[in-house]
């Protein structure tokens, strides 16, 4: 993939000042391998006594890393470095302006070279919406890297809707493409403070920086001819058939959109998924509720 020059707006650093539980210092990748001038940003903490592995934390939409914030100390705390990118169009990365320019394809190969710029391996996928629909391609594509998953509310686009809930998502998103984020994520996370819920809006001054929130819903691979249905596929019957790694999975089963019943067929073609952790007061964005998670999920692991 090599995508021609785009425009792209930064969101300014002042936007990300002081945002309630979120100390964590920048990191940048520029000139990834077919990507042009786009800056990647990511978080990038490290143990005092390293154990080797990575924790790759994958956020999905209108999120950024800042969704990561409960889990990763208890990561790090453990001796795991913990790595979070935003995609592009989120968080403190570089967003596109051109709505097209947002794909499947698009996304699936900025993680690929991303994994790789890093050099990331003995990787534990940890993925949640978005972040499963993309991620849970890669461990096929790297299976050397990727021993190991901690999925939450996601699925793979096998070329169906994941359900009404999904389908009600979708024609919101369409029908009210400059949706008050923060008023959003209050309302499907009542543990979220006013000044959590607007950290979740910091990326996006106006409708401008907007592309990637606009585009996901309809990027999601629902039919059979759309982008991405045959990749997802194959990792369907990848994770049927060999995978051999361990998988952690955590449901928030207030959950609306990816809830329990698209959770529980995920959990049936993971090979040797045990029974999910249920978190009955999470919604959607289950990381909220992630700190007892991140630690059930590391005593499973061991």
């Amino acid at each position: 993939m090599n995508i021609p020059a785009v425009e792209f707006l930064r969101t300014p650093d002042e936007r990300f000042a002081q945002l309630p539980g979120f100390a964590y210092a920048p990191h940048y990748l520029e000139g990834l391998p077919g990507f042009g001038q786009l800056r990647v940003h990511y978080l990038d903490e490290s143990p005092v006594h390293p154990s080797g592995r990575t924790f790759l934390c994958l956020h999905g939409q209108p999120t950024w890393s800042y969704l990561y914030r409960k889990m990763i100390p208890v990561f790090v705390a453990a001796g795991h470095r913990v790595v979070a990118p935003d995609l592009f169009g989120f968080g403190r990365s570089d967003k596109p302006v051109d709505d097209a320019v947002y794909t499947f394809d698009f996304h699936r190969t900025m993680l690929l070279r991303f994994i790789e710029a890093l050099d990331l391996t003995r990787v534990t996928l940890v993925v949640q919406d978005w972040g499963g629909v993309l991620g849970l391609t890669l461990p096929m594509q790297y299976p050397e890297r990727i021993d190991r998953l901690l999925v939450m509310n996601t699925g793979l686009g096998i070329g169906r809707s994941p359900g009404p809930g999904f389908d009600s998502w979708k024609a919101f998103v369409a029908g009210n493409p400059g949706f008050d984020i923060a008023r959003l994520m209050k309302r499907w996370t009542p543990v979220l403070s006013d000044a959590e819920a607007a950290a979740y809006a910091a990326p996006f001054p106006d409708d401008r920086y907007r592309g990637g929130v606009r585009r996901f819903p309809e990027l999601v691979p629902v039919s059979p001819e759309m982008a991405g249905v045959d990749i997802s596929r194959r990792a369907a019957k990848f994770f049927e058939d060999q995978w051999t790694g361990k998988t952690f999975m955590a449901i928030g089963m207030k959950d609306q959109v990816l809830g329990p019943p698209v959770m529980e067929a995920l959990a049936r073609k993971i090979r040797n998924c045990p029974p999910p952790m249920e978190v009955p007061d999470a919604g959607h964005f289950v990381q909220e509720w992630g700190e007892p998670i991140a630690r059930q999920a590391l005593a499973y692991f061991g």
